[in-house]
């Protein structure tokens, strides 16, 4: 017989196994549980925000250091971590550099001084971080470097680094090289547009070209200038490059689309044919060169994309939430070609 006292200790038995079931279904049981990072072309559930509890409307506050706006591709990376930040929730605090590592020091300090959540930046140039970087771990306050590397002793002072693989990025314009001139004879002469000296752009992509074109004995880069990844450096490098080595250029390497863009201009006022008389390989990916890619102005165009935004913004969230990051994100990237040229350039946001 179920007298009403063992109903009441059943009911109380329950009750104990429901809880500790519920308790078992808890989403994030692990803190150093990390998700594949949001990429441009993926739109984040509605939803998701439940996933984050502190970052709720303006809890969260983020200083940027942004490097400059010297080109397309920079314009596009603003406008993705300024919306990006919109749609998260989290306040920003953006500072524009315009290419001086001193007025990045200047608006990190700034940044500390307001006391913000999470510091990010995007630096100019590879070394002379760590004292600046020192400064903001003693302030307590976690570091994110975006976009380009930097170079230091300590890799504790900064919490995770979020951009592309330019190293990867210049080996596979040189693969692509290897195989379009693969029934050509040498010598092959290749001229080369860098960005900013220092750059871990122009260092990286540099390096991986170089890496993959020694298997040719024959190809040799016969000039190389730095054009600060600009339209206007990129056409004046070029025509100095032409005046010295004349029509004896076979390939053009760029290290982004806005020099490539006005190496072509060089090359045309030269009286000479870009993509047919010069091959053109550039890095980025932007609308306009995708474009010239179809036109038959470029060879190929080797992906490097500027939508971090979503990416940082995960991060600082997950951080925030007290989880454990990965030390390197790389994000997703392709490489075009002129039989995807027209059908990519169509659909670029940038």
């Amino acid at each position: 017989m179920i007298t009403p006292y063992s109903r009441l200790l059943l009911l109380g038995v329950l009750l104990v196994l429901f809880a500790v079931a519920s308790v078992g279904c808890t989403p994030y049981s692990s803190p150093t549980e990390w998700r594949t990072p949001v990429t441009a072309e993926r739109e984040v559930p509605s939803e998701a925000a439940d996933e984050f509890p502190v970052a709720s409307g303006q809890d969260i506050k983020l200083g940027f250091s942004q490097l400059g706006s010297e080109s397309d591709w920079r314009l596009a990376n603003t406008a993705s971590i300024r919306e990006a930040a919109k749609e998260a929730g989290i306040e920003l605090l953006f500072d524009n550099a315009e290419q001086s590592q001193e007025k990045q020091f200047e608006a990190i300090r700034r940044f500390i001084a307001q006391k913000v959540d999470v510091i990010a930046f995007s630096p100019v140039v590879q070394s002379g971080w760590e004292p600046i970087m020192k400064e903001v771990k003693q302030a307590g306050i976690p570091m994110i470097v975006s976009d380009r590397s930097v170079e230091v002793s300590d890799s504790s002072l900064y919490v995770t680094f979020i951009g592309s693989d330019f190293t990867e990025e210049g080996r596979k314009a040189g693969k692509y090289l290897l195989d379009k001139m693969r029934d050509v004879p040498g010598p092959v002469a290749i001229a080369e547009l860098k960005g900013t000296e220092g750059s871990a752009p122009s260092v990286e992509r540099g390096k991986g070209f170089r890496e993959i074109i020694a298997k040719r004995e024959d190809f040799r880069i016969v000039g190389s200038e730095y054009a600060n990844f600009t339209q206007k450096e990129g056409k004046e490098a070029m025509r100095a490059l032409l005046r010295e080595q004349g029509n004896r250029i076979d390939v053009l390497f760029a290290h982004n689309d806005d020099m490539a863009l006005g190496a072509i201009e060089a090359i045309e006022e030269f009286g000479l044919r870009p993509g047919e008389d010069i091959v053109i390989l550039s890095v980025d990916g932007t609308r306009k060169a995708l474009e010239m890619l179809a036109a038959g102005k470029i060879n190929v165009v080797v992906e490097c994309n500027p939508l971090l935004g979503p990416n940082l913004m995960q991060a600082v969230k997950e951080l925030m939430a007290g989880r454990t990051l990965p030390k390197r994100i790389v994000t997703p990237e392709s490489v075009f070609t002129q039989a995807i040229a027209e059908k990519a350039a169509a659909g670029r946001k940038y």
